[in-house]
C-alpha cells in the first residue's frame, strides 16, 4: 500500500472518529442571561391611592327654609365673602275651597268688629268732649258760689270716667284692627305663593375656594343641616393610599415618595406625612381579607406640575424605604436555593459555573447583591432543570 493511500486512510478514519465525537457529545443549552449591574437601586413598596383635600368646607342649611335655586356648579371658583346660596322662610299652606269661603267670612267679620268698635269710640269722644265742656261751665258756677264743692266733683267724675272709656274703645279699635289684617293675611294666602317682602339669609364663602360637589341646587323646602355643597382649596391636594399594614409599618414620616401613572407628563415628587395609627379591614378583588392602613402624602412638586389633579383622582405611589447611587443588583428571577444558601449560574466562557451569593434588598424585579459577583459578569437568568455546573451553554440576551 503506497504512503499516499495510507494517509488518505488515516484521514478518512479521523473525521470519521470526530463526527462520531461530535454526535455523542450533548448540544448546548440555551439559555437567557443578563449582566450583573452597578447602579441606582431602590427598596420600595407600591400601591394604589386617590388624591384627597385635608381641609374640606361642608355647606348646609343653617335653618328650616325655602332655599333658592343654586347657580354654582363643581368647579367654579368663589372667593370669600361670595354668597353660595340664599334661603327665606317657609311659604304658608295652600287653602281648599271651604277654608279660603271661611277665611272670606272670618275677614268680614273682623271687618264689621272693626267698623263697630271704631263707632263706639268716636261716640264715646264726642260724649268725653260734652263732660269737659260741663266741667268747665260748672267751675264758672262753683266760683260764683252757685254750686256746692261737692257737685263739681260729681261732674269731674264724670269727665274721668268718660275719657278712661274712650281710652278703652281706642284698644278695642287698635285689636279689632290686628283681627281684620290678620284675617286678610289668611285670605290672601290661597295658592302657598311666597310673599316678595320675605327677608332673604344669605350664607357667605368662608375661603377662597373651588366647588367641589353640588348635591343639592333645586329650589325647594330645605331642612336645617341638610347638606348643599362642598367645597375646599386644590393647593391644599394630597394622596391617601391605603397599605397592607405588613407594609406600613416601614414606612415612616418624611420618606420619599414618587407619584406615578396620575396622567400627567413625568412622575410627582412627595413626602410621606402622617401614617394612621389604625388600621381597618378590606375585601380585596380576590375575596380576600386584608388590614390596610391610611398614608397620607404630601404632594411636594411645584403646582404647575400637576394643574389637571383634582379631589378623588387615582394615582399610584412608591414609597422608597432605601435608596442608593452605587449598588451591585441583578434580576432576581437569576436567583435560587441551595443547600439552604443562595446561588446563581454565572457564564464562564461556554460553560455554566455555580456561584454562592449573598442577597441583600429587594426592589420589584431586582435584588441588591452584597457579595459573591463583580459588576459585568454574566449570570443566567430562569435557570432550568438542564442547568447544571460545567453544562454547555448557548447564550441568548434575556
Amino acid at each position: 500500500m503506497s504512503i499516499k493511500k495510507k494517509i488518505f486512510l488515516f484521514l478518512a478514519g479521523a473525521v470519521m472518529i470526530s463526527l462520531l465525537v461530535v454526535a455523542v457529545l450533548p448540544s448546548p443549552v440555551p439559555v437567557n442571561v443578563d449582566r450583573v449591574q452597578l447602579g441606582y437601586f431602590a427598596e420600595y413598596v407600591e400601591d394604589e391611592g386617590f388624591t384627597s383635600l385635608r381641609f374640606t368646607h361642608a355647606i348646609s342649611a343653617p335653618i328650616s327654609g325655602y332655599l333658592h335655586r343654586i347657580t354654582l356648579e363643581p368647579g367654579d371658583v368663589v372667593a370669600a365673602g361670595d354668597t353660595l346660596l340664599a334661603m327665606e322662610s317657609l311659604p304658608a299652606p295652600a287653602l281648599d275651597r271651604r277654608a279660603r269661603d271661611q277665611a272670606r267670612e272670618n275677614l268680614e267679620a273682623a271687618r264689621a268688629r272693626f267698623m263697630a268698635a271704631k263707632a263706639e269710640h268716636e261716640n264715646l269722644e264726642h260724649g268725653t268732649s260734652l263732660a269737659r265742656k260741663e266741667l268747665e261751665r260748672h267751675a264758672r258756677l262753683y266760683e260764683q258760689g252757685v254750686i256746692s264743692l261737692a257737685t263739681l266733683d260729681r261732674v269731674r267724675n264724670d269727665l274721668d270716667r268718660s275719657i278712661s272709656a274712650q281710652d278703652a274703645a281706642q284698644a278695642n279699635v287698635q285689636a279689632a284692627g290686628y283681627e281684620m289684617e290678620n284675617a286678610r293675611a289668611a285670605l290672601e294666602v290661597a295658592s302657598g305663593a311666597r310673599s316678595g317682602e320675605n327677608q332673604l339669609l344669605t350664607v357667605k364663602s368662608p375661603v377662597n375656594a373651588v366647588i367641589l360637589n353640588r348635591e343639592r341646587y333645586q329650589e325647594g323646602v330645605i331642612h336645617a343641616g341638610e347638606f348643599i355643597l362642598e367645597m375646599g382649596r386644590l393647593d391644599e391636594l394630597e394622596v391617601q393610599v391605603d397599605l397592607l399594614s405588613i407594609h406600613a409599618v416601614r414606612v415612616r414620616p418624611g420618606m420619599r415618595v414618587i407619584l406615578e401613572h396620575w396622567g400627567g407628563p413625568g412622575d410627582l415628587e412627595g413626602k410621606v406625612r402622617l401614617v394612621e395609627p389604625a388600621g381597618f379591614k378590606k375585601v380585596s378583588a380576590l375575596g380576600v381579607d386584608e388590614q390596610r392602613v391610611p398614608v397620607l402624602v404630601e404632594i411636594t412638586s411645584a403646582r404647575d406640575e400637576w394643574l389637571g389633579l383634582g379631589h378623588g383622582y387615582r394615582v399610584e405611589a412608591k414609597f422608597i424605604l432605601w435608596e442608593d447611587d452605587q449598588t451591585t443588583f441583578i434580576p432576581t428571577s437569576s436567583l435560587f436555593r441551595l443547600d439552604n444558601n443562595w446561588h446563581v449560574f454565572v457564564v464562564q466562557g461556554e460553560r455554566a459555573g455555580l456561584r454562592q451569593v449573598v442577597p441583600g434588598r429587594r426592589s420589584g424585579l431586582n435584588t441588591q447583591i452584597l457579595e459573591g459577583l463583580e459588576p459585568g459578569e454574566l449570570i443566567i437568568t430562569h435557570p432550568g432543570d438542564r442547568i447544571r455546573p460545567g453544562i454547555r451553554v448557548n447564550p441568548e440576551s434575556g
